[in-house]
Protein backbone atom coordinates (compact mmCIF):
# COMPACT_ATOMS: atom_id res chain seq x y z
CA UNK A 1 0.00 0.00 0.00
CA UNK A 2 2.88 2.14 0.85
CA UNK A 3 4.60 1.64 -2.56
CA UNK A 4 1.34 2.09 -4.01
CA UNK A 5 0.63 5.75 -2.43
CA UNK A 6 4.39 6.76 -2.85
CA UNK A 7 3.58 5.92 -6.97
CA UNK A 8 0.34 7.59 -7.09
CA UNK A 9 1.99 10.97 -5.06
CA UNK A 10 4.82 10.71 -7.62
CA UNK A 11 2.69 10.85 -10.56
CA UNK A 12 0.23 13.30 -9.42
CA UNK A 13 3.02 15.72 -8.23
CA UNK A 14 4.71 15.05 -11.93
CA UNK A 15 1.49 15.44 -13.82
CA UNK A 16 -0.43 18.06 -12.20
CA UNK A 17 2.34 20.40 -10.32
CA UNK A 18 5.32 20.15 -12.48
CA UNK A 19 3.22 19.50 -15.86
CA UNK A 20 5.15 16.62 -16.75
CA UNK A 21 3.14 14.05 -19.38
CA UNK A 22 2.08 11.03 -18.86
CA UNK A 23 4.70 9.22 -21.72
CA UNK A 24 7.59 11.11 -19.17
CA UNK A 25 6.13 9.79 -15.99
CA UNK A 26 5.77 6.40 -17.44
CA UNK A 27 9.63 6.36 -17.98
CA UNK A 28 10.81 7.73 -14.91
CA UNK A 29 8.59 5.77 -12.87
CA UNK A 30 8.80 2.72 -15.40
CA UNK A 31 5.24 1.65 -15.42
CA UNK A 32 3.48 1.41 -18.69
CA UNK A 33 1.33 4.95 -19.33
CA UNK A 34 -2.19 3.64 -18.85
CA UNK A 35 -0.65 2.15 -15.70
CA UNK A 36 -0.04 6.58 -14.43
CA UNK A 37 -3.11 7.08 -16.10
CA UNK A 38 -4.94 5.12 -13.08
CA UNK A 39 -3.08 6.33 -10.96
CA UNK A 40 -3.75 10.05 -11.42
CA UNK A 41 -7.45 8.66 -10.90
CA UNK A 42 -7.32 6.90 -8.14
CA UNK A 43 -5.40 10.40 -6.99
CA UNK A 44 -8.69 12.30 -7.84
CA UNK A 45 -11.04 9.89 -6.57
CA UNK A 46 -9.35 9.11 -3.06
CA UNK A 47 -8.92 13.03 -2.56
CA UNK A 48 -4.94 13.78 -2.84
CA UNK A 49 -5.89 15.41 -6.07
CA UNK A 50 -8.75 18.06 -6.05
CA UNK A 51 -9.53 19.80 -8.89
CA UNK A 52 -11.52 23.12 -8.21
CA UNK A 53 -12.42 26.46 -10.09
CA UNK A 54 -11.70 30.03 -8.58
CA UNK A 55 -15.41 31.03 -8.37
CA UNK A 56 -15.46 31.50 -4.70
CA UNK A 57 -17.04 35.60 -5.59
CA UNK A 58 -19.94 33.48 -7.05
CA UNK A 59 -20.99 33.65 -10.77
CA UNK A 60 -20.36 36.55 -12.61
CA UNK A 61 -24.05 36.13 -14.76
CA UNK A 62 -26.98 38.82 -14.69
CA UNK A 63 -28.95 36.41 -13.04
CA UNK A 64 -26.67 35.94 -10.20
CA UNK A 65 -25.70 39.87 -9.87
CA UNK A 66 -29.36 40.47 -9.87
CA UNK A 67 -29.94 38.32 -6.91
CA UNK A 68 -27.35 39.01 -5.20
CA UNK A 69 -28.61 42.72 -5.50
CA UNK A 70 -31.36 41.75 -3.86
CA UNK A 71 -30.12 39.33 -0.93
CA UNK A 72 -26.85 40.30 -0.09
CA UNK A 73 -25.53 36.93 -1.00
CA UNK A 74 -23.05 35.19 -3.52
CA UNK A 75 -24.67 33.31 -5.74
CA UNK A 76 -23.16 30.20 -7.70
CA UNK A 77 -25.04 29.56 -10.54
CA UNK A 78 -26.12 26.26 -12.05
CA UNK A 79 -26.93 26.45 -15.87
CA UNK A 80 -29.57 23.43 -16.29
CA UNK A 81 -32.01 22.83 -19.56
CA UNK A 82 -35.82 23.95 -19.20
CA UNK A 83 -36.31 20.51 -20.73
CA UNK A 84 -34.17 18.28 -17.88
CA UNK A 85 -36.14 16.25 -15.58
CA UNK A 86 -36.94 17.27 -11.61
CA UNK A 87 -33.70 14.45 -10.80
CA UNK A 88 -31.62 15.75 -13.42
CA UNK A 89 -32.22 19.43 -12.07
CA UNK A 90 -31.41 18.75 -8.10
CA UNK A 91 -28.22 16.52 -9.33
CA UNK A 92 -26.58 19.16 -11.60
CA UNK A 93 -27.44 21.38 -8.47
CA UNK A 94 -26.44 19.04 -5.93
CA UNK A 95 -23.01 18.03 -8.13
CA UNK A 96 -21.69 22.14 -7.26
CA UNK A 97 -22.86 22.36 -4.16
CA UNK A 98 -21.09 18.87 -3.12
CA UNK A 99 -18.07 20.55 -5.00
CA UNK A 100 -18.16 23.77 -2.97
CA UNK A 101 -18.82 22.54 0.53
CA UNK A 102 -16.19 20.17 -0.36
CA UNK A 103 -13.50 23.37 -1.35
CA UNK A 104 -14.55 25.63 1.86
CA UNK A 105 -14.35 23.40 5.08
CA UNK A 106 -11.12 23.20 6.60
CA UNK A 107 -9.24 20.92 9.27
CA UNK A 108 -11.19 21.53 13.09
CA UNK A 109 -14.13 23.10 11.59
CA UNK A 110 -17.24 22.01 12.45
CA UNK A 111 -19.78 21.41 9.72
CA UNK A 112 -23.36 21.82 10.61
CA UNK A 113 -26.19 19.56 8.23
CA UNK A 114 -29.52 20.12 8.26
CA UNK A 115 -31.24 16.94 6.47
CA UNK A 116 -33.33 16.65 4.09
CA UNK A 117 -34.08 16.17 0.19
CA UNK A 118 -31.60 18.47 -1.05
CA UNK A 119 -28.89 16.99 1.57
CA UNK A 120 -29.49 13.48 0.41
CA UNK A 121 -28.52 14.54 -3.52
CA UNK A 122 -25.86 16.97 -2.10
CA UNK A 123 -23.85 14.41 0.31
CA UNK A 124 -23.70 11.86 -3.63
CA UNK A 125 -21.15 14.55 -5.23
CA UNK A 126 -18.77 15.45 -2.31
CA UNK A 127 -15.29 15.10 -3.06
CA UNK A 128 -13.72 13.12 -0.30
CA UNK A 129 -10.99 15.62 1.68
CA UNK A 130 -9.72 13.75 4.50
CA UNK A 131 -9.24 16.38 7.13
CA UNK A 132 -7.84 16.69 11.12
CA UNK A 133 -9.77 17.10 13.62
CA UNK A 134 -13.26 18.33 11.99
CA UNK A 135 -16.47 17.47 13.56
CA UNK A 136 -19.79 17.00 11.40
CA UNK A 137 -22.81 17.76 13.65
CA UNK A 138 -26.93 17.35 12.85
CA UNK A 139 -28.67 20.70 12.68
CA UNK A 140 -31.75 19.89 13.58
CA UNK A 141 -33.73 17.04 15.11
CA UNK A 142 -34.87 13.97 13.06
CA UNK A 143 -37.55 12.01 15.06
CA UNK A 144 -41.29 11.91 14.58
CA UNK A 145 -43.88 9.89 16.48
CA UNK A 146 -43.69 7.30 13.83
CA UNK A 147 -39.90 7.34 13.23
CA UNK A 148 -36.69 7.39 14.89
CA UNK A 149 -35.57 9.31 11.34
CA UNK A 150 -32.02 7.26 12.56
CA UNK A 151 -31.66 5.25 8.98
CA UNK A 152 -32.16 8.19 6.59
CA UNK A 153 -30.60 11.29 8.91
CA UNK A 154 -27.83 8.97 9.59
CA UNK A 155 -27.16 8.07 6.21
CA UNK A 156 -26.55 11.61 4.99
CA UNK A 157 -24.48 12.73 8.10
CA UNK A 158 -22.28 9.51 7.83
CA UNK A 159 -21.57 10.36 4.13
CA UNK A 160 -20.32 13.90 5.36
CA UNK A 161 -18.12 12.22 7.81
CA UNK A 162 -16.77 9.29 5.31
CA UNK A 163 -15.65 12.08 2.76
CA UNK A 164 -13.67 14.00 5.45
CA UNK A 165 -12.65 11.76 7.79
CA UNK A 166 -14.72 13.77 10.52
CA UNK A 167 -16.19 12.80 13.65
CA UNK A 168 -20.13 13.05 13.22
CA UNK A 169 -22.68 14.36 15.93
CA UNK A 170 -26.34 13.47 15.92
CA UNK A 171 -28.94 15.54 17.50
CA UNK A 172 -31.05 12.85 18.84
CA UNK A 173 -34.49 14.93 19.46
CA UNK A 174 -37.76 15.67 18.00
CA UNK A 175 -37.74 17.42 14.71
CA UNK A 176 -40.72 18.94 16.55
CA UNK A 177 -41.65 18.90 19.85
CA UNK A 178 -45.75 18.43 20.47
CA UNK A 179 -45.01 21.37 23.85
CA UNK A 180 -42.67 24.12 23.98
CA UNK A 181 -42.08 23.02 27.20
CA UNK A 182 -40.56 20.20 26.81
CA UNK A 183 -38.17 21.36 24.37
CA UNK A 184 -37.48 23.81 26.69
CA UNK A 185 -36.97 21.17 29.18
CA UNK A 186 -34.58 19.11 27.09
CA UNK A 187 -32.47 21.93 26.31
CA UNK A 188 -31.24 22.06 29.76
CA UNK A 189 -29.96 18.60 29.60
CA UNK A 190 -26.34 18.15 29.37
CA UNK A 191 -26.14 15.29 26.37
CA UNK A 192 -28.69 18.04 24.60
CA UNK A 193 -27.00 21.03 25.19
CA UNK A 194 -23.28 19.41 24.31
CA UNK A 195 -24.65 19.10 20.58
CA UNK A 196 -26.18 22.47 20.87
CA UNK A 197 -22.91 24.10 22.11
CA UNK A 198 -21.64 22.32 18.99
CA UNK A 199 -23.78 23.99 16.91
CA UNK A 200 -22.24 27.29 17.81
CA UNK A 201 -19.23 26.76 17.16
CA UNK A 202 -20.09 25.92 13.36
CA UNK A 203 -17.47 27.51 10.72
CA UNK A 204 -19.97 25.92 7.52
CA UNK A 205 -23.49 25.27 7.17
CA UNK A 206 -25.51 23.30 5.01
CA UNK A 207 -29.21 23.22 3.99
CA UNK A 208 -31.95 23.26 1.55
CA UNK A 209 -35.13 25.09 1.81
CA UNK A 210 -38.33 23.27 2.86
CA UNK A 211 -41.67 23.75 0.85
CA UNK A 212 -45.27 23.32 2.07
CA UNK A 213 -46.16 23.01 -1.61
CA UNK A 214 -42.95 22.00 -3.33
CA UNK A 215 -43.38 20.18 -7.35
CA UNK A 216 -40.89 18.12 -5.36
CA UNK A 217 -41.99 17.02 -1.92
CA UNK A 218 -40.10 18.35 1.27
CA UNK A 219 -39.66 15.77 3.69
CA UNK A 220 -40.43 17.31 6.44
CA UNK A 221 -44.10 17.69 5.45
CA UNK A 222 -44.56 14.29 3.45
CA UNK A 223 -42.85 11.76 5.99
CA UNK A 224 -44.94 12.11 8.74
CA UNK A 225 -43.77 15.22 10.70
CA UNK A 226 -47.26 17.17 10.59
CA UNK A 227 -50.26 16.17 9.81
CA UNK A 228 -52.79 18.17 7.16
CA UNK A 229 -54.64 20.48 9.69
CA UNK A 230 -51.33 21.30 11.12
CA UNK A 231 -50.09 22.06 7.57
CA UNK A 232 -53.38 23.88 6.87
CA UNK A 233 -53.01 26.49 9.81
CA UNK A 234 -49.04 27.00 8.51
CA UNK A 235 -50.45 28.01 5.20
CA UNK A 236 -53.46 30.02 6.68
CA UNK A 237 -50.70 32.07 8.69
CA UNK A 238 -48.72 32.36 5.40
CA UNK A 239 -46.07 29.92 5.97
CA UNK A 240 -44.16 29.06 3.16
CA UNK A 241 -41.41 26.60 3.70
CA UNK A 242 -38.62 26.11 6.93
CA UNK A 243 -34.94 25.78 6.95
CA UNK A 244 -33.80 23.32 9.29
CA UNK A 245 -37.68 22.71 10.30
CA UNK A 246 -37.55 26.54 11.59
CA UNK A 247 -40.44 28.00 9.65
CA UNK A 248 -40.36 30.97 7.65
CA UNK A 249 -42.48 33.82 5.75
CA UNK A 250 -42.42 34.92 2.76
CA UNK A 251 -41.28 38.00 3.88
CA UNK A 252 -38.70 36.47 6.21
CA UNK A 253 -40.58 36.72 9.53
CA UNK A 254 -40.38 33.83 11.87
CA UNK A 255 -40.20 34.60 15.30
CA UNK A 256 -44.17 34.90 15.77
CA UNK A 257 -44.86 31.76 14.26
CA UNK A 258 -46.28 29.24 16.80
CA UNK A 259 -45.00 26.31 16.06
CA UNK A 260 -41.39 27.20 15.80
CA UNK A 261 -41.58 27.63 19.42
CA UNK A 262 -41.51 23.71 19.09
CA UNK A 263 -38.78 23.35 16.59
CA UNK A 264 -35.31 22.05 17.08
CA UNK A 265 -33.56 23.75 14.44
CA UNK A 266 -31.36 26.78 14.42
CA UNK A 267 -32.83 30.05 14.01
CA UNK A 268 -31.93 32.26 11.28
CA UNK A 269 -30.61 35.10 14.04
CA UNK A 270 -28.62 31.67 15.41
CA UNK A 271 -27.60 30.73 11.66
CA UNK A 272 -25.97 34.29 11.17
CA UNK A 273 -23.28 33.77 13.71
CA UNK A 274 -22.08 31.31 11.09
CA UNK A 275 -19.61 32.27 8.89
CA UNK A 276 -20.42 30.07 5.22
CA UNK A 277 -23.84 29.40 5.01
CA UNK A 278 -24.69 27.26 1.82
CA UNK A 279 -27.82 27.21 1.14
CA UNK A 280 -29.03 24.68 -2.19
CA UNK A 281 -32.40 24.81 -4.44
CA UNK A 282 -32.88 23.23 -7.15
CA UNK A 283 -37.14 23.62 -7.94
CA UNK A 284 -38.73 26.69 -9.30
CA UNK A 285 -41.66 25.56 -6.77
CA UNK A 286 -39.86 26.15 -3.78
CA UNK A 287 -39.45 30.35 -5.18
CA UNK A 288 -41.22 31.85 -2.28
CA UNK A 289 -39.90 29.63 0.46
CA UNK A 290 -36.65 30.52 -1.16
CA UNK A 291 -37.42 34.14 -0.90
CA UNK A 292 -38.08 33.94 2.54
CA UNK A 293 -34.95 31.92 3.22
CA UNK A 294 -33.11 35.37 2.06
CA UNK A 295 -34.79 37.61 3.48
CA UNK A 296 -34.51 36.06 7.06
CA UNK A 297 -30.51 35.97 6.37
CA UNK A 298 -29.94 32.32 6.51
CA UNK A 299 -27.71 32.51 3.65
CA UNK A 300 -24.17 33.66 2.68
CA UNK A 301 -23.67 31.61 -0.69
CA UNK A 302 -26.52 30.18 -2.70
CA UNK A 303 -26.16 27.63 -5.04
CA UNK A 304 -29.38 27.54 -7.66
CA UNK A 305 -30.52 26.95 -11.28
CA UNK A 306 -31.21 29.47 -13.49
CA UNK A 307 -34.82 27.96 -13.43
CA UNK A 308 -35.17 28.53 -9.68
CA UNK A 309 -33.22 31.89 -9.82
CA UNK A 310 -35.63 33.48 -12.37
CA UNK A 311 -38.76 32.34 -10.25
CA UNK A 312 -37.13 33.79 -6.92
CA UNK A 313 -36.54 36.79 -8.79
CA UNK A 314 -39.96 37.24 -10.03
CA UNK A 315 -41.46 36.61 -6.88
CA UNK A 316 -39.90 39.91 -5.89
Amino acid sequence: MNERYDQMYQAASRYYVQGETMESIARQLGLSRSSVSRLLKQARTSGLVRISLADQQGSPAPLAAALDRAFGVRVHLVAVRESASENRRFDQVARLAGRLLSEAVGDRQVIGVAWGVTASHVVRYLQPRPLVGATVVQMNGGSNPWSSGIPYVGEILQSVGDAFSARVVYFPVPAFFDYPETKRAMWRERSVQNVVQLQQRMDVAVFGVGCLNAQVPSHVYTAGYMDDAEKQRLAADGVVGDVATVLLREDGSWTDIDLNSRASGLSPAELANVPRRFCVVADPSRAAAVVGALRAGTTTDLVIDESTGRAVLERL
